[in-house]
């Protein structure tokens, strides 16, 4: 990906702030794979953008999956990334996403689990074992089987949304990790951070971001903006 094109990933940017709109398959930070990371993209942009010399800071406060697709905030300062930090542990942050998944769940509902890592997926254990799980949602949409629903996500696990729904029989389409039959390109889930809202750290602003998925292998036949943001 090339300067031009990150760019049109880009959602938001201040001093203080950079808001991208991460595609499904693309990594954040840096793993084992050795593969390009949302961070190092965001940095390349930010020294060619503002021609800065030396190296670039740049603070990752929250992270999504890499096959989930969406909103992903870095701080441009230390002290930004100090104060969204806390805010995330304050649970100020409110995040939203969309997602299909095989079947009809209820039209809404709130979900609370208990959540262990086991390797590189999650699981459901007893309350003395795990860490709670919290969402809860709302059905949009169904059609065939497959329903699109909106999550407000009430903590950060590993895997949350994807184990929570599957756990139920409701796996995220294109999930084969936790059961879905259906495959996409790049690996993508039809997991996608769509709303962010968090209070900016030095103006101290109630922001809020809005991003669609990549209708390309969503199936759906309505306009995204008309069912997601109405």
């Amino acid at each position: 990906m090339n300067i031009f094109e990150f760019k049109k990933l880009i959602l938001y940017i201040d001093n203080h702030l950079l808001v991208a709109n991460k595609p499904a398959g693309l990594l954040v930070q840096g793993d084992q794979t050795g593969d390009s990371t949302l961070l190092e993209l965001s940095k390349v942009f930010l020294k060619h953008e503002f021609d800065k010399k030396g190296n670039v800071y740049l603070g990752l406060v929250q992270r999504i999956d890499r096959p989930v697709s969406g909103i992903v905030v870095f701080a441009r300062t230390s002290k930004a990334a100090g104060r969204l930090s806390e805010a995330i542990r304050q649970r100020q942050f409110r995040k939203t996403y969309v997602a299909l998944v095989q079947g009809v769940p209820d039209q809404q509902d709130k979900l609370i689990d208990y959540l262990d890592r086991n390797g590189v997926t999650s699981i459901i254990v007893d309350s003395d074992t795990g860490k709670k799980a919290e969402l809860s949602y709302k059905r949009l949409d169904s059609k065939k089987n497959v329903s699109l629903l909106e999550i407000d996500l009430h903590t950060g696990r590993h895997h949350q949304i994807r184990v929570q729904f599957a756990s139920r029989g409701f796996p995220i389409l294109g999930d084969f990790r936790y059961g879905s039959k259906t495959r996409f390109g790049n690996k993508a889930l039809a997991l996608h951070a769509s709303r962010l809202t968090l209070q900016h750290p030095v103006s101290k602003e109630w922001l809020t971001f809005n991003s669609c998925p990549d209708m390309s292998y969503w199936p759906i036949d309505s306009e995204c903006k008309e069912i997601i943001f109405k």
